[in-house]
């Protein structure tokens, strides 16, 4: 059984391609590419939460506090991924600002489709 992070991770590693074939077609090859890379930036951060939450679940042990620091620590290191891989794709790669973050709001928004999914079960 997948858990949610788990779950969307996955449909944002399908939406990659989907992502920037669609756009690509639509537009230009261009914003499909920074389009894509914006689908590509939500799953390096769902992908943190989902190694994080495994790593809980391999130790029981860990008690409450332990268990808390690492729920700050895993925010923590989200939140710089993501800046770091924007900066990345608008500073480096000079990759067109609006296709990226409509990519990256098109895959934030698999969080709440899993999460509409899992209410109606």
């Amino acid at each position: 059984m997948l858990t949610a992070s788990q779950l969307v991770a996955l449909v944002q590693a399908g939406m990659v391609l989907l992502a920037t074939l669609i756009v690509g077609g639509l537009a230009s090859w261009s914003h499909g590419v920074s389009a894509g890379y914006g689908v590509l930036v939500a799953l390096a951060v769902s992908s943190v939460l989902v190694w994080r939450e495994r790593q809980s679940r391999q130790h029981p042990e860990w008690d409450q506090r332990r268990l808390l620091k690492q729920f700050i620590r895993t925010g923590v290191e989200r939140v710089v991924l993501l800046v770091l891989l924007l900066a990345l794709g608008f500073g480096i790669l000079r990759l067109s600002p609006l296709p990226l973050l409509l990519g990256l709001i098109a895959a934030q928004a698999a969080w709440l489709a899993v999460a509409l999914n899992r209410n109606e079960k």
